[in-house]
């Protein structure tokens, strides 16, 4: 074997150990342990956007930082439903922007908390309900409202909800599930009595004025918004 056969063999052996040598550390370094930033964790488990999200409603629905939201640093003995009642918002929503996945809190754990005042703004002759927080516009969404605009306008007050709501109506009881109860999965009374915001078991019709005074949604649109407002959440419906 010539010197330059042995240099060849030489040159051969040490690029295969080269080899070797990245192949083990990479593999290595994929079995160690990764660190995880909690918050990354927290934001990619939160719903992902949907197109009519505004970017304030995918801000505040997110675990970044943004102007209209707080921190709270949860303390011994904390709950959420007390947490939620002392910032005037739903442990629904708590639950939603953290995320989490039931009531239960560490002490020290941080949670972000909006500051907004949440509103609703039904304009009938759009059939459109508008979310605002303060004087901002959160998120628009496709309504039902009232036949012949029978939907009454003013400024009125939400006064009550409900899940998986029972329809009342004149001679007739009629349980959540059946086909003829047409309220949907939720129910948001208004203090003009008789009326409210309430699910649809005809989505299709959305967008026209074909109720019998309700403001009717997409079930889970009305599912998200019912984390928002709260009895004495102001509703105004204009023509």
């Amino acid at each position: 074997m010539n010197g330059k056969t042995i240099l060849i063999f030489l040159l051969g052996v040490f690029v295969s150990g080269l080899v070797f040598a990245g192949i083990t550390f990479f593999s290595q370094k994929s079995a160690e342990p990764v660190s995880i930033d909690p918050l990354a964790v927290g934001v990619a488990q939160a719903s992902a956007p949907k197109s009519e999200d505004t970017p304030l409603f995918v801000a505040l629905l997110s675990l970044s930082p943004d102007a209209h939201s707080v921190f709270y640093v949860v303390k011994r003995g904390d709950n959420l439903t007390r947490i939620a009642k002392n910032n005037h918002v739903t442990a629904e929503l708590l639950k939603k922007i953290n995320p989490l996945s039931n009531d239960s809190l560490k002490p020290g754990s941080k949670l972000k908390i909006p500051v907004y005042k949440f509103s609703l703004v039904v304009d009938k002759s759009q059939n459109t309900m508008i979310l605002k927080g303060g004087e901002e516009v959160l998120k628009t969404y496709v309504v039902a409202t009232g036949q012949n605009n029978c939907t009454p306008a003013g400024v009125f007050k939400v006064t009550d909800k409900l899940v998986n709501p029972t329809w009342y109506k004149a001679g007739a009881v009629v349980p959540y599930g059946s086909p003829q109860n047409v309220l949907g999965t939720r129910w948001i009374g208004l203090s003009k009595k008789g009326y409210g915001i309430h699910g649809t078991t005809e989505p299709e019709k959305l967008g026209r004025q074909i109720t019998a005074g309700c403001v009717r949604m997409r079930n889970d649109e009305v599912e998200e918004l019912f984390g928002f407002v709260l009895p004495g959440t102001e509703v105004t419906i204009v023509d």
